[in-house]
């Protein structure tokens, strides 16, 4: 049993749509964020970063085993279950390049973006810019690589489902802010179409089930 404490984010949805294309039974902990839960001494001892999401693992090998951060919580979990990421060779490294390139670009972009475009309590036109900018240069290269693959690795993995809970409410705001450069994006959007058509990962969008 793996116990998920995780709350309506895309980082969020990241570990849910894995748990449930698994199928490893698991109990939702919601955090919520509006009540400051990520700072509570018991968060703390799962998670020293505060942020979700963040897995405990009750039969992990030599007890129960927390782990935190979206990426290495899917790669524990592939191993775990042998799904989703190859054992070695050339698949592993081409699942686990999307995977690190999601995390280290995706993410924290995305994020910047919609926090200036749409939280800040003032509008910073130059900082407003240069997230767009950096964000549709990502959309770019994954339109690039979309048109070589079906998905991000080849065939389905972990790069799919930490980046697909990013880019499906994203791809319009950023295709309309940039068209120049993200144009239609028409491979972004059957990729788009396939991934969300998997019930695994319908159900895990939906994780947790309530918005608090």
């Amino acid at each position: 049993m793996i116990d998920l404490y995780t709350w309506t984010t895309p980082n969020g949805r990241k570990v849910s749509i894995m748990l449930e294309e698994c199928g490893l039974p698991y109990t939702v902990h919601p955090v919520n964020f509006g009540n400051n839960e990520q700072f509570t001494p018991e968060f703390l001892a799962i998670n020293p970063n505060n942020r979700i999401p963040a897995i405990v693992d009750r039969e992990g090998d030599g007890g129960p085993l927390a782990v935190f951060e979206s990426g290495a919580i899917l790669i524990y979990l592939a191993e775990k279950t042998g799904k989703f990421l190859a054992p070695k060779g050339r698949q592993r490294a081409i699942a686990l390049e999307w995977l690190m390139w999601q995390m280290a670009g995706i993410g924290p972009m995305f994020g910047q973006l919609f926090h200036f475009m749409t939280a800040a309590p003032e509008k910073l036109p130059y900082a407003i810019e240069r997230y767009t900018n950096e964000a549709a240069r990502l959309v770019k290269v994954l339109e690039k690589r979309l048109g070589e693959a079906q998905y991000m690795a080849g065939d389905y993995s972990i790069a799919d489902m930490v980046t697909y809970p990013w880019l499906a409410p994203a791809i319009d705001l950023i295709a309309g802010a940039k068209p120049e450069v993200v144009g239609e994006a028409p491979n972004i959007r059957r990729w788009l179409a396939d991934v969300g058509a998997r019930p695994a990962v319908q159900r895990g969008m939906k994780v947790p089930s309530f918005l608090g």
